[in-house]
Parts: C-alpha cells; structure tokens; sequence
C-alpha cells in the first residue's frame, strides 16, 4: 500500500459511497484525514472509527460553509479529494431550469470553491494534490443525464486548467471518470424507478460495462490513492477512466 503517512488530506462526500471509501483508505494509509459531508453528524460518525481522522460538516456549494470547513481544517493540506456530488436522471427536455441550477451548485460550484480554498493550504505544505471526481460522462454520450454531463465536463475541464495554472507551484491536479460505480445511489435509483425488478435491473446495469459488472468504491478508492500517493508522482492534468472497458470497448 502507498504510504500516506505526514500527510493531511481532505475529502469532501466522505459520509458514504465513494468519499467514505477513499478517505477510509487514505486513513489505513496513515493520513491524517478531515471527512467532509453536508451531513456533520454523518460525517462525524464515518470518521469516528479512525484515529488520525475527524469529521465535519460542510455545504460545499456555500462559499462561507468552505471557508469554515477549511479554517476548522486547520493545518497544511497535502491533498483533497473533490468527491460530493449529485446526480440528475433526464434528457434536455426532462431538465428544468432548477436541475441544472441545483447540480451546478453542488458539482461545479463546490469542486471549485474547495480547489480554491485548498491552494493557500497546499502552498504551506510546499504543494499538494487535487483530486476530481469527474465521469464518463464528461466526454461520452450517455443517455438521460443530459444536467449531470454538464457538470462533468465542467469538472473536467476545471481540472486540466488548474494542472495547467500550478505547474509550477508542485500542486498536481487530476481526475477520475469512473464508469457506472455500485454505490448506495444506484441501490436507492433502482428501487424507486424498478420496484418488483430490481434484479433484472441490476443485471442490465452491470452488462451495460463491457467487463460485465459494475466497479466499486473501493476500486475507485485505490486508484486515487495511487494517485494522491508519491507513487504518482509523475502526473498532472490526467483524466483516468475507471470503467471496464466502456471508454474503448463499448
């Protein structure tokens, strides 16, 4: 396992999913990990169980929300992860002017304020490295998600310009483009629009990835730690897809 000890990262959505994969393997790692989530009780719970960890609450579409989780951070931050995020089922005619507003808010609007408010942090630390979660999203057509594709560009694009910007500065930015992840999301997508079929659906879902099922936080979790880790030492302004194969192979 990468070594992350004497290092401090941050990761937001870290109450469950993905989030609470990465910052729990970045805490077995020997990072001291600060777990963001909207829901501080949640995230307080979610880190409770490591002891180079603590958990607070955060709205990272509100700007003064961020500027207190990172005051509250309150150390020089070697990493963050940009993991909180929400989804939208609809194609352009199913989207209303407020779905986009309300995913702009959380995806685009709360990876850049928590990008902005790590970098004073990071210049502490003598650099750092900032991690996205984007999508595929971001560069293939997927049907129905017509608000969440635009997030994901967004993300995607935000991430090559900052790796772009700090270059200089020993400050990597990358990001992740998982393909279909089996989180609590699609357990709660498939049993409310599915109800009677939601193994049927759930098999669809997994034959919808080339290798033939759906990946896991944890395999998120251990690419971004290679990621955030020295081991990846080498890369900046790279876009991973983590999507069994649909990115060539679909």
């Amino acid at each position: 396992m990468p070594d992350l000890r004497n290092k401090h990262a941050l990761v937001t959505g870290a109450a469950s999913g993905i989030g609470f994969a990465i910052a729990k393997l970045f805490s077995e790692a020997g990072a001291s990990v600060t777990f963001l989530d909207l829901d501080a009780e949640k995230a307080s719970g979610a880190a409770a169980g490591f002891a180079n960890a603590r958990g607070l609450g955060c709205d990272v579409a509100s700007e003064s929300s961020v500027a207190a989780a990172f005051a509250a951070h309150n150390a020089p931050l070697d990493i963050l992860v940009n993991c909180a995020g929400i989804a939208h089922v609809g194609n352009l005619e199913g989207t209303e002017a407020a779905d986009m507003e309300r995913l702009f808010r959380v995806n685009v609007l709360g990876s850049f304020l928590c990008m902005k408010a790590s970098l004073p942090l990071m210049r502490r630390a003598g650099g750092g490295v900032i991690l996205n979660l984007a999508s595929i999203a971001a560069t293939r057509g997927i049907s129905d998600r017509f608000a969440y594709s635009m997030t994901k560009g967004a993300v995607l694009a935000m991430t090559l310009s900052a790796a772009k910007d700090y270059l200089g500065e020993n400050i990597r930015v990358n990001c992740i483009s998982p393909a279909r992840i089996h989180t609590p999301f699609v357990d709660g997508f498939v049993t409310r629009n599915y109800p009677g079929r939601e193994a049927e659906k759930m098999k669809e879902l997994a034959a919808s990835q080339p290798i033939g099922r759906m990946g896991t936080p944890q395999e998120v979790a251990e690419l971004a730690l290679f990621l955030c880790s020295d081991l990846g030492s080498f890369l900046t302004g790279a876009d991973y897809p983590l999507d069994g194969g649909f990115f060539n192979l679909r």
